[in-house]
């Protein structure tokens, strides 16, 4: 479950920074993606929605979707949806706007870098918040990730999340993931946490994947967010990609 506690002017300040960086990065995507574009999207069923180690949704099912558009300069935006459920707030939509740029920048190496805006429509809570996202990938199997915003979960106060992770792929079809996050929430929550996940996807006839997902995190995750969110569980879903 996400809170938020009143804002200060100079927190305040700063989400507004973060807002209008996102817009103008968002120009700057559509301009790009003007001249030249791809466009794709996804659609998924899956037992959980499962976010950095937390369930989003209770432990309930969730149906998600998303659309996408890049430019052959790597800028790109995206726009993705899934249900919800934070109780005492009312939320039960959530909406991830995302602008950004990826692309290689030496041999076997590539980075990403976004701006990513989560919005919470069904509620009057004020929920919403901004991230700046980073992730650095080599050879399309190992990846750090690095995420830092002044409002992390909605709340008033600074946040870092990290994760580091490596892919095999077995064979043509299947792949075999292992991932493991901290996230710094001293400022906002006067704590932070670990988790891991260990995961095996299956493209059994493009363009649907099958993905099972074990998680796990610290005892601090329960502490700060309760066991039914927090602790061990496993996830499956079914995603088509277009």
């Amino acid at each position: 479950m996400r809170t938020r506690s009143p804002r200060g002017g100079a927190l305040a300040r700063r989400s507004d920074f973060l807002l209008d960086t996102c817009v103008g990065l968002a120009l700057l995507t559509a301009c790009g993606a003007a001249q030249a574009s791809s466009v794709g999207g996804s659609a998924t069923l899956t037992t959980d929605y499962v976010w950095r180690g937390t369930s989003q949704t209770q432990g309930d099912p969730a149906v998600q979707a998303g659309a996408s558009i890049a430019s052959d300069a790597g800028l790109y935006a995206s726009v993705w949806g899934s249900n919800v459920e934070f109780p005492g707030t009312g939320a039960n939509t959530e909406f991830d706007f995302t602008v950004g740029w990826s692309g290689a920048i030496a041999n076997d190496w590539a980075a990403d870098v976004n701006v990513l805006h989560y919005r919470y429509p069904s509620t009057d809570v004020d929920l919403n918040w901004t991230e700046l996202n980073g992730k650095l990938t080599y050879a399309d199997r190992y990846w750090l990730a690095v995420g830092w915003s002044p409002e992390a979960l909605g709340a008033d106060g600074d946040g870092i999340y990290s994760q580091a992770g490596v892919r095999w792929p077995v064979g043509e079809t299947v792949a075999l993931e292992l991932a493991a996050g901290h996230y710094a929430l001293g400022d906002a929550y006067d704590d932070s946490y670990w988790h891991g996940q260990a995961s095996a996807t299956w493209t059994f006839k493009a363009p649907f994947q099958l993905r099972v997902t074990a998680h796990a995190t610290d005892s601090s995750a329960e502490r700060l967010f309760g066991e039914s969110v927090a602790g061990n569980r496993i996830e499956a879903a079914l995603q088509a990609s277009f």
